[in-house]
């Protein structure tokens, strides 16, 4: 999950403003229902963790503006205060095709620090805050990429044009200037973002009417734009292909910016269409939830006051409700079936809150805006007998008898990468391999198709304490995108050769009935298998499994330096070749 850093002493400062005061008691208590977390707290700051489902809290000040409602009972303000500007923004015919949503605003007047220490502070959120919604919600730039400009060294109006390769500037942080194709293929920016526009012969470029490059979005900002100490009035533009992650980040930035007393003001755009919209828009989107869905998952009836003061702390607004048969089918979308005496309640959320997506989400935010604590009990309705899964059995045997043999059952993480899964343990890929399309961490880019991995990984974790440790898993791999059960044990211990590995494996296939099987010589160098200390074991022509000492080059590679034995089989080919005697 993100994090972020806000000073104890800024979230004072965004509260007072209120009337509020900051206390960090109540906050640690109560954040996590909203969506985040308290990781640490010192007399100085706060690191908060954000789940990945609240994008609009990735900022101390939206944080602020999120928790006022919700800790302190103050009304919410689910629409934006914007003023009409002045300033326009022309989008070219030609952009349609190269990167069709553009947006922007202004916001002036933000108060940014009283010293140096602070206006630094302030910058370096202001970033932080970009790079994060970058990922968030613009995936890596490719759907939404923001600029942040001193709007007091440019001049509007403001062009977005289709430019060739061969235009020049000069970029943020730089006092030369490249070519567009110079930046994609030497700066650095430019080549962690040059697939996002390949194979386009030219690129988005934002001028003003000088005809300086304010942006190369989504590459780089131009150096002469930078935000500074002396920047109180800002600039904002968005651009990509997802226009609700964009308007949301756009938002995002001026409320931020606004929270430190700025004054939002529209920008004028004329799109690639002809289309003029005057951005951001101030109001809220009403969503419709049916009275018989919030009732049926909720489990309780709750009063239009009650639900006008759950829905009010999570920053949105009760705007009452109507019979169902005043509600024409057209009008109703995304929405539970409406049938005869039922009611249609409207609710005005922020634009910003992206991650409202459907009914059962606004029946989300009326619950924890409630409390989870006072939502009252209810039985089923309805016979709820279970069927058992067809390998209950033999994964209750095979737990039984590991647990018998003095092994731990523990349980790792799915989410894998390619150096445990493959080149640490010199496994080849079994088949396509699943991997993630936006990753968070490089140690989780992929779903694994072995589970030795993960109980090497939980030896290194434990590698301090005292031998003999002894631990094994059940769990799911993904083979060729399709799921597969296996189980693996891992065993640290002085002296443990292969006699003892084998003698376990054989104790093992004793309680689950194999009265006839083979041990095979593994022959190769192929997964983590000391040569000549290894084998597989055949039951009735069918591969079921390996097991042996593990190769010291292999414990090397997670700081292990103690003899390991242990096995890995296949659940559904010993399914296939043992009976069940239930």
């Amino acid at each position: 999950m993100p994090t972020i850093s806000i000073e104890q002493k800024l979230l004072s400062q965004l509260l007072a403003r209120h009337g509020l005061q900051h206390d960090v008691e109540q906050m640690a208590s109560q954040l996590p229902l909203l969506g985040t977390d308290i990781d640490t707290c010192d007399e100085s700051t706060l690191d908060i963790e954000i789940f990945p489902d609240r994008p609009d809290l990735l900022s101390g000040e939206t944080l602020a503006k999120a928790i006022r409602p919700f800790l302190h009972g103050a009304k919410s303000e689910p629409s934006l205060n914007v003023e009409k500007g002045a300033i326009q923004m022309h989008v070219d015919s030609a952009l349609e095709h190269i990167r069709p949503v553009i947006l922007g605003a202004v916001v002036r007047n933000v108060e940014t620090g009283t010293n140096a220490e602070e206006k630094d502070e302030f910058i370096k959120a202001l970033m932080e805050h970009q790079e994060k919604l970058h990922f968030a919600l613009g995936r890596g730039r490719r759907r939404a990429s923001i600029g942040v400009h001193d709007l007091a060294k440019i001049a509007p109006p403001f062009y977005v044009k289709a430019a060739p390769g061969s235009t020049s500037f000069c970029p943020l942080a730089m006092t030369e200037e490249l070519t567009l194709d110079e930046i994609l293929s030497t700066h650095p920016k430019g080549m962690d973002y040059a697939h996002l526009l390949e194979g386009m012969e030219s690129y988005p470029v934002i001028f003003d009417s000088n005809n300086e490059v304010l942006s190369f979005p989504p590459i780089i900002n131009g150096n002469h734009t930078t935000v500074s100490h002396a920047t109180s009035d800002f600039f904002i533009d968005v651009t990509g292909w997802d226009r609700r992650a964009c308007e949301s980040s756009l938002m995002l930035i001026a409320l931020q910016l606004a929270e430190r007393g700025g004054q939002i003001e529209s920008v004028e755009v004329s799109g690639y269409d002809g289309k003029i919209e005057h951005l951001p828009i101030a109001h809220p989107i009403e969503h419709q939830v049916t009275q018989r869905l919030l009732d049926g998952l909720l489990g309780r009836n709750l009063t239009d006051e009650e639900i006008s003061a759950s829905i009010n702390r999570m920053g949105g607004e009760y705007l009452g409700r109507i019979p169902a048969t005043e509600f024409t089918s057209t009008t109703v979308t995304k929405m539970s079936d409406v049938v005869e005496g039922d009611s249609i309640l409207t609710f005005a959320m922020p634009r910003w809150r992206f991650d409202i997506l459907h009914p059962v989400d606004l029946v989300e935010d009326v619950a924890i805006g409630h409390g989870y604590e006072d939502l009252g009990n209810d039985v089923p309705k309805a016979p709820l007998t279970a069927v058992p899964r067809g390998d209950t059995h033999i994964r209750r045997r095979l737990r039984e008898s590991l647990q018998g043999l003095g092994f731990m059952q523990i349980q790792s993480l799915t989410l894998s990468n390619d150096f445990d899964q493959f080149e640490a343990m010199r496994w080849p890929p079994m088949g396509e391999v699943t991997r993630i399309t936006n990753p968070i961490t490089i140690d989780h880019t992929l779903l694994r198709q072995y589970l030795l991995p993960g109980l090497f990984r939980l030896m290194a974790s434990n590698r301090h304490h005292d031998l003999p440790q002894a631990v094994y898993e059940l769990g799911t791999v993904i083979r060729d995108h399709k799921n597969g059960d296996r189980f693996a044990f891992l065993v640290a211990e002085q002296g443990g050769g292969f006699a003892a590995i084998r003698g376990r494996i054989q104790a093992l296939l004793r309680d689950m009935g194999a009265t006839e099987y083979t041990i095979k010589p593994l022959k190769g160098t192929m997964g983590p298998w000391l040569t000549g200390r290894c084998a597989k074991v055949v039951i009735n022509d069918v591969h079921v499994g390996c097991f042996g000492e593990m190769d010291p080059a292999v414990s090397a590679q997670y700081e292990l330096r103690v003899p390991l034995n242990g096995a890995e089989f296949d659940i559904v080919a010993l399914r296939s070749v043992l009976p069940d005697p239930v």
